[in-house]
């Protein structure tokens, strides 16, 4: 989630608890405003009754509330000695003029006691209270309503603000991401004046500074180690060329010549292997484009068929759809051509080299020895199964730095009494 989103989240959450809270502290606020409201009117109806009934004595036959909104019951002089005026809400049954037959309604009641020529009488008043509690009603759903905006507005409000104060990081953010080491003539810059945007550029820029230093720094090393290593090597091989050329050695020497030049030949291919591993951890090889597989797997096969030939490995190629991926052209030969090389060179006198290609993925599987190989170490440079000591023991760990580079998936796996490598270009 953007950091955008994760601020507008919780910012959503803590108004609308805010809100909330309010929106209940109101409810019972205006309630209770309502009710002291109510209370006032009865109070001032108790003195109306009781002025009323010194002069109209017929006032206190009234006994139950079918005739006015009180009624009146004589009481003893201890009754009316303990008795106070006590408010509460309670339930009666009343008859409005859209009622067919009379229904229980919400009503607030006072109950208090009075004295009268020498008589003590309890006095029940009470006032319905349905308009009030419709009141209360509209008033709370206006109030939601009103809440309900205000949220969405300091939202959308926030969310404009924040995305306009955002939109500098962003961009300095996307600009990150397209930078590269080596090929990007200048340095991300966040136009703002918010000060913790420039400090982060600064602090990205000095780090991007000392990353190129080094990196121009270990490219210099490399090439000058890869030159420095392969020119003495090819000299010593043009030496022992000429050696061999002038006949003055006896066959012990000219096997020992040859095993030297095959060693300075590992040498070289060992060389040449670090170099491109290198160069490939290095990112310098992104020029990216739309290659075809199976075309590659066509001419890789091709190039490889006199070895295939020699080594007496027949290769079939099947095809299940056209697999297309956006890399670099020299690093899709090396995958294909690496893992087609591998199959080939440890495979057995009469084997078999089976290449399968769909529309996702690429599988090559091989005869070769019986039991699976390392799952957990194949992939290591330099890794040699017991029976296999030739070769530089890079190939495969070049295949796997190219995928890691690209994110796409190699496994291994030991299926049928074949060794199957696959890339999952996903």
């Amino acid at each position: 989630m953007k950091l955008l989103n994760q601020s507008l989240k919780y910012l959503s959450i803590s108004i609308l608890l805010i809100l909330g809270l309010w929106g209940i502290v109101f409810y019972f606020n205006m309630l209770r405003e309502i009710k002291e409201s109510v209370d006032e009117g009865l109070e001032n109806y108790k003195r109306q009754i009781i002025h009323n009934a010194e002069s109209d004595s017929t006032i206190l036959r009234q006994r139950d509330f079918d005739e006015g909104f009180f009624a009146i019951v004589e009481i003893s002089a201890e009754e009316a000695l303990r008795a106070t005026d006590s408010y509460a809400d309670t339930l009666l049954y009343m008859q409005d003029r859209d009622d067919e037959v009379p229904e229980l309604e919400p009503v607030r009641m006072l109950t208090t006691a009075f004295e009268l020529d020498g008589h003590y009488y309890e006095l029940r008043m009470i006032n319905p209270m349905v308009e009030e509690d419709d009141l209360v009603k509209e008033l709370f759903l206006e109030a939601s309503w009103l809440y309900l905006v205000l949220l969405l507005a300091i939202v959308l409000i926030n969310n404009l603000v924040l995305q306009r104060l955002w939109k500098p990081f962003y961009e300095f953010l996307e600009q990150l991401k397209n930078y590269r080491i080596g090929k990007s003539k200048t340095l991300p810059e966040a136009k703002t004046k918010i000060r913790e945007f420039t400090d982060l550029q600064t602090a990205v820029n000095t780090l991007l500074q000392h990353t190129l230093e080094a990196y121009e720094q270990q490219n210099q090393f490399i090439g000058n180690a890869s030159h420095e290593l392969q020119t003495p090597l090819a000299i010593a091989t043009n030496k022992l060329e000429l050696l061999i050329e002038k006949g003055e050695l006896n066959s012990g020497q000219a096997e020992s010549i040859a095993e030297v030049m095959d060693i300075i030949s590992r040498l070289v291919r060992v060389n040449k292997s670090l170099l491109l591993l290198s160069k490939i951890e290095n990112r310098q090889f992104l020029d990216d484009q739309l290659v075809s597989l199976n075309e590659v797997v066509r001419q890789v096969v091709g190039d490889l068929e006199a070895m295939a030939d020699f080594r007496e490995v027949g290769v079939s190629v099947e095809s299940k759809g056209e697999l297309k991926v956006a890399m670099d052209p020299s690093l899709a030969n090396t995958v294909v051509s690496n893992l087609i090389r591998n199959a080939l060179f440890h495979n057995v006198q009469g084997g078999t080299v089976e290449v399968f290609l769909d529309e996702k993925s690429l599988k090559i599987a091989n005869s070769g020895q019986e039991d699976p190989l390392d799952g957990q170490h194949i992939f290591e440079r330099f890794y040699k199964s017991g029976k296999a000591q030739s070769g530089t023991g890079l190939g495969l760990a070049i295949v796997k730095a190219i995928c890691g580079l690209y994110g796409y998936e190699l496994s291994y796996r030991f299926e049928k009494g074949q060794h199957c490598f696959e890339v999952v270009f996903e």
